[in-house]
């Protein structure tokens, strides 16, 4: 009995390993497409930036476009955070700013098949696919707060120019790699949150220590305010009730300046 017990662990393991991630799926309609850069000195063109408007999370029009970004033009990082669900749950993604109404936000997330949603242990199971989505921020903070109805904190980044441009450009060359070759999206080492961690690591060595806020991102804000990476000068309190756009995303849906006007602070 026990050789079988081992031998059937054996030959799961093996099935486990065999297992490779593969860009080549039934993919849900607003993953299907993947985004890439190409770099030409200080200008960068990102392809297939996602732009669908919601009428409700499953009801939209598709749209996408490319746009020439200037590196010297990027002013401003904002770190993004949805608490959803309980026991800290969140997501967290990052938008790059290159201008007033100029933004560019980069989620990363599971790559969706048709008829697939998330789950915490599917997602230890090789059972989806990571991807980097790039979109306009009318997309991918205006589905969050206006039609998942889930708080959205936009809190913005203490950084240099320098630093901003590395983090943009890495950013990129990821979702580049991924485009050619796949990786799985892991619930434990490979999710929005750790994946952020790693870009900032890599340009600044051990900014952000390990923390269990990596893991469970909804107090995340508390540790990148304790690192002093928000730029702001208010308590943690103060700046989560600050920098929650709910009311101004809703306000503002449909406004040109949607991105300048969920930052217009009272």
């Amino acid at each position: 009995m026990k050789r079988l017990v081992i031998s059937l662990i054996v030959i799961a393991l093996i099935w486990y390993i065999s297992i490779k991630p593969s860009n080549d799926r039934d993919w849900a309609i607003d993953q299907a497409l993947l985004p890439y850069a190409k770099f030409q000195g200080d200008k960068v063109d990102v392809y297939n930036i996602r732009n669908f408007s919601y009428r409700s999370t499953d009801d939209f029009d598709i749209n996408y476009y490319d746009k020439t970004f200037d590196l010297n033009k990027l002013e401003s990082i904002y770190y993004i955070i949805e608490p959803f669900g309980n026991i800290g749950a969140a997501h967290t993604f990052i938008s790059f700013g290159f201008g007033p109404n100029n933004y560019l936000a980069i989620s990363i997330e599971i790559r969706k098949e048709k008829g697939e949603n998330f789950s915490a242990v599917k997602g230890l199971l090789k059972r989806y696919e990571l991807a980097y989505v790039i979109a306009d921020e009318k997309d991918v903070v205006k589905l969050r707060s206006n039609y998942r109805k889930d708080p959205v904190l936009v809190y913005p980044v203490k950084s240099t120019k320098e630093k901003r441009r590395q983090l943009f450009v890495d950013m990129l060359t990821r979702a580049n790699n991924l485009k050619e070759k796949p990786e799985f999206y892991n619930t434990i080492t490979n999710t929005c949150t750790t994946n952020i961690a790693s870009h900032v690591n890599k340009i600044t060595p051990n900014k952000i220590p390990w923390d269990i806020s990596l893991l469970l991102p909804e107090n995340s804000d508390a540790l990148a305010y304790k690192l002093g990476m928000i730029d702001t000068e208010l308590s943690l309190e103060e700046a989560r009730v600050k920098f929650l756009i709910n009311k101004k995303a809703l306000k503002y849906a449909d406004d040109p300046e949607f991105s300048k006007k969920i930052r217009q602070y009272d």
